[in-house]
């Protein structure tokens, strides 16, 4: 249970970061965050496997890189929901999602051997 509350405060951070890094993304607070971070892992949870699925043909023809596509509409989509977490355009879901992406690759990590 205390992986998941760090993680979920790690991901909300990083969610803080890509807005302070990226323009086109806001956050307005650190509870925003907090939702957004639920938000967006609920989202890759139920809705990220069948768009995989729908978009299979596509995927394989990209070799993969579709996926990315797929990333950046449930982030968008997030943005879209919620009121303190706003994405301006899909250029910036797109860069938003890939370095949240990267960031929970680097969250999960250090979480997994540090607890």
């Amino acid at each position: 249970m205390i992986k998941l509350a760090v993680k979920w405060l790690l991901y909300a951070a990083a969610l803080m970061f890509v807005a302070n890094v990226i323009g086109g993304i806001e956050v307005r607070s650190l509870g925003s965050a907090l939702v957004a971070a639920a938000v967006i892992g609920l989202l890759n949870m139920l809705v990220r496997p069948v768009l995989v699925l729908l978009t299979l043909p596509v995927t394989v023809l990209t070799l993969g890189l579709f996926l990315m596509v797929i990333n950046a509409l449930v982030f968008w989509m997030a943005g879209s929901i919620l009121a303190g977490f706003a994405v301006a355009g899909f250029g910036a879901a797109l860069l938003g999602a890939l370095v949240y992406s990267l960031l929970g690759v680097l969250i999960d990590a250090v979480v997994e051997t540090a607890l």
